[in-house]
């Protein structure tokens, strides 16, 4: 779903899932110039806390670091980077996307 709404929105998926001994970031993609690393979350309506809360720094520097990994091993190093959160909220049938662009 969330791989969907991005290219509807005009980016290139690069790598969904990507792992290594650092982690895993959950879609890779690319925005005109920009290699982009977005981070999903997906709740349900009747959670206390909401998705974009639970990004805290401790994960906000773990995808840094896996951004400076793919980046190296892909070679993207002459890319901007920019770091995104893709929120999903289930609420029965219906679901509700949200986007932050540069999220931190």
């Amino acid at each position: 779903m969330a791989a969907k709404y991005l290219k509807s929105n005009g980016f290139k998926i690069l790598d969904t899932n990507f792992r290594c001994a650092i982690g895993e970031i959950d879609i890779v993609a690319k925005e005109k110039d920009a290699i982009v690393f977005i981070e999903v979350k997906t709740r349900k309506s009747d959670n206390l806390a909401g998705p974009f809360e639970s990004i805290g720094k401790r994960k906000q520097n773990k995808i840094r670091d896996l951004a400076e990994y793919y980046i190296q091993e892909k070679d993207y190093s002459d890319c901007e980077i920019k770091f995104d959160v893709l929120s999903i909220v289930r609420d029965g049938q219906n679901n509700k996307i949200e986007y932050i662009a540069n999220a931190f």
